[in-house]
């Protein structure tokens, strides 16, 4: 999942909460700017602040290993 993915799944979940980005940024503490440039996908937001603006949004990030295309499972 690249930021991009990442950033139009924090966007289809606020906008089925019914709440606008500057409602999110309030909530989560961040900058408006901030919640445009994740959700357009640009930028390089820290992990806390993507962490926080996913759990307010009731999300969380999982990590796995990566399927590589030499490997078998």
């Amino acid at each position: 999942m690249d930021l991009k993915q990442v950033g139009s799944t924090i966007k289809i979940r606020r906008k089925k909460l019914g709440i606008n980005q500057q409602t999110l940024a309030d909530l989560a503490g961040v900058a408006v700017n901030t919640i445009v440039a994740i959700e357009r996908g640009e930028g390089n937001p820290q992990l806390s602040t993507l962490l926080t603006i996913l759990d307010t949004l009731g999300l969380q990030m999982d990590i796995n290993l990566k399927q590589l295309d030499y490997e078998t499972v």
